[in-house]
């Protein structure tokens, strides 16, 4: 009786895992989404932007204008490697960092619990099969464990 489930485990599995690729994807897409959006903000008024580095956030060890600057370059540049799924876990890094930083130093809130958690997840297990990342291992690293991509 299993060896007639078989195949229909092996195509569930399957579809699984393509839905896996799918909802990582989706989670790059969303946190990219938040993160450039707030970068945006930054340097549509760079002013404010730093007087709020000086004055409103509470960023330790940096300078405010050092944090501001920062804080922008990640918030713009991260999420583009996130949407092309291009060294993903490398870009979920600082991000992961900013959110700490935000929830601990400025404002605690739940949605910040939900980005690490999503940023984790991709940390974690890659970006999935819909991804610069995965494209790269199946061409260059055949045969090879994959280290910039994940399994899913």
């Amino acid at each position: 009786m299993l060896h007639k489930c078989t195949p229909m485990i092996v195509r569930t599995v399957a579809i699984l895992q393509l839905l896996g690729s799918l909802v990582l994807a989706i989670e790059r897409f969303w946190m990219a989404r938040i993160f450039f959006k707030s970068g945006l903000t930054k340097i549509d008024d760079w002013a404010n932007t730093v007087y709020l580095f000086t004055n409103e956030y509470n960023v330790p060890i940096l300078p405010p204008t050092l944090a501001a600057g920062g804080a922008t370059v990640v918030e713009l540049a991260a999420p583009v490697f996130l949407v092309l799924g291009l060294a993903t876990r490398l870009a979920t890094l600082p991000m992961l960092a900013m959110t700490a930083v935000i929830q601990f130093t400025y404002e605690s809130h739940p949605d910040h619990a939900v980005w690490a958690m999503l940023l984790a997840t991709l940390l974690c297990f890659g970006p999935g099969k819909l991804s610069l990342d995965q494209l790269i291992a199946r061409r260059f690293l055949s045969g090879a464990t994959p280290i910039v991509s994940g399994t899913r």
